[in-house]
């Protein structure tokens, strides 16, 4: 059975990201793992933070806890990240959230010629999102996971699944979620 990570960054009530990253996650089979980044308590990294980070890694010590994350990332099947569209990517939590989970050593690692190879299990990340206007050219969160999970992590399949111009004058936004939803 697949482990579906699903990475919830749908912050508002009744949000439409959550209602169509639902529907792909009702036509997946697997065991679903929710981390809900409204309530995950996940922090940038900072000063000290890094500092422990890189104290850790050095000492090979990713079975500690604040290698969680990156940990559960990295070993999913499938990742869904459901995040609403903002400022042409997705609300800062989402960048923390990556933040946290890119660990050299368990998310990718450097060959001899200082490569990244990917270590991540996945072999696909669904990126969800839903946005008022249009997304196209300025997607920018797209392309950044399509880089880092694909590029550096080894995610080889990257999709995203997107509902957009819902806020757009004369649009009808549940008839073009329902069509997103198919």
């Amino acid at each position: 059975m697949d482990k579906i990570l699903f990475v919830n960054g749908c912050v508002r009530e009744g949000s439409r990201t959550r209602r169509l990253a639902q529907s792909l996650l009702d036509r997946l089979d697997g065991e679903i793992t929710e981390v809900n980044l409204d309530k995950a308590n996940i922090q940038p990294l900072n000063g000290e933070s890094l500092k422990i980070r890189e104290e850790l890694s050095e000492k090979g010590r990713f079975d500690s806890d604040v290698f969680f994350r990156a940990r559960e990332f990295a070993n999913a099947d499938i990742i869904v990240i459901a995040a609403p569209f903002w400022e042409m990517s997705f609300p800062a939590i989402v960048r923390a959230y990556i933040e946290n989970v890119s660990v050299t050593g368990i998310a990718f690692a450097y060959n001899e010629q200082g490569i990244p190879v990917g270590l991540c299990k996945a072999r696909k990340l669904y990126y969800v999102l839903t946005a008022g206007g249009p997304t196209e050219g300025m997607n920018y969160g797209f392309e950044y996971l399509k880089g880092l999970c694909g590029g550096m992590m080894g995610i080889p399949e990257i999709e995203c699944i997107k509902a957009e111009n819902l806020d757009i004058i004369g649009n009808d936004p549940e008839a073009i979620l329902k069509e997103a939803m198919l």
